[in-house]
């Protein structure tokens, strides 16, 4: 599913003349604010509820380099939740070839902002979240991931 279009921009490029890997995270991040604000648990939901989620894991994948002017998209190819918790996959496309080039898989907990500590899903998220993933399904592909044992089922 894409999430995200991109264009890499000059300031994310190092002097290696490829986007520097911080920009990766930054960019799947992003993209990834796309699906939570449609679960309502993105920005809107930490400003107006004081809930929001929080990453504690992740493995990122550089298979490609990335350089300035290129377009890249970004597809969400795996997503999976228990009661307190989001496991994702995203993969970032080059647009031209085709290519994947790079991916990234994490683990977030869904935070009371006013406590901070880790709380359940409220009903309709999990409505939202079950309906996503019954509508996509089967698009997702699960060979690969490292975190699956992380949600608690």
């Amino acid at each position: 599913m894409l999430l995200k279009s991109f264009s890499v921009k000059q300031e994310w490029v190092d002097y290696n003349n490829h986007m520097n890997m911080a920009y990766y995270v930054l960019i799947f991040d992003q993209a990834l604010e796309v699906a939570l604000e449609k679960f309502k648990m993105g920005e809107s939901a930490a400003k107006d509820l004081n809930r929001s989620t929080m990453v504690v894991e992740t493995n990122t994948k550089y298979l490609r380099e990335v350089k300035q002017g290129e377009e890249i998209d970004i597809h969400m190819t795996y997503f999976d939740h228990d009661k307190k918790r989001l496991h994702i996959k995203m993969e970032m496309i080059e647009k031209s070839e085709k290519k994947i080039s790079a991916n990234i898989e994490w683990i977030s907990l869904y935070i009371d902002l006013n406590q901070r500590k880790v709380t359940e899903f409220e009903e309709e998220k999990l409505k939202l979240m079950d309906k996503f993933i019954e509508d996509n399904k089967t698009k997702f592909v699960s060979n690969d991931l490292l975190f699956s044992s992380k949600l608690k089922k």
